[in-house]
């Protein structure tokens, strides 16, 4: 009986841990092999080139931050706007929002990745339009506060601004009240 073959899917969480820590420069298979614990030689069984798993571990950024989010989001509760509350859970949770940072910062590099990343966008505002369109119908309106959610969900993670008086998950209900009731 032949030897066990580390799975693919454990190459492709290494890369995008790998990435998440020290961005696409740090995505090398020697150190993915070291850190599995195994020779890279196994590496070439399932991808023909650094390439072809840095494709892979973007399908995979993007399977899970979109459709497994919508998938979850919308088995959490029937109420959209809850369902958008879930989503940027999901979205920006620990495990997912270092990789996402990474991929813009990959992006700001390469044009591939940059398109990849306005498809995920746009998915991710397109969820936030169709959400905050149950409680406004004023299409300039709308994208104006897809755009703050969106917006204030990326950047959270980089302010480091103090709120008097209120914790970050205070702030943030309270924005989020902001954008996502009907006035």
């Amino acid at each position: 009986m032949g030897a066990l073959r580390t799975p693919r899917e454990k190459w492709v969480e290494a890369g995008l841990a790998a990435l998440a820590a020290g961005g696409v420069d740090a995505v090398r298979v020697e150190t993915l092999a070291t850190s599995l614990g195994v020779t890279k030689g196994g590496f070439y069984g399932y991808f023909a080139d650094r390439d072809a798993l840095l494709s892979a571990m973007l399908d995979t950024w993007e399977e899970e931050t979109v459709d497994a989010v919508i998938r979850q989001s919308a088995d959490a509760t029937e109420n959209a706007l809850d369902q958008v509350r879930v989503a940027g859970r999901l979205t920006f949770s620990e495990r997912l929002l270092p990789i996402d940072l990474a991929v813009r910062d990959w992006a700001r590099r390469d044009d591939t990745v940059a398109a990849r990343l306005r498809r995920v966008d746009n998915a991710r505002m397109q969820l936030l339009r169709e959400a905050i369109g149950l409680v406004c119908d004023d299409p300039e309106e709308i994208e104006a506060r897809a755009f703050l959610a969106f917006s204030a969900a990326i950047s959270s993670s980089l302010l480091a601004a103090d709120h008097p008086g209120m914790t970050r998950a205070q702030v943030a209900r309270r924005a989020g009240d902001l954008l996502f009731t009907e006035r």
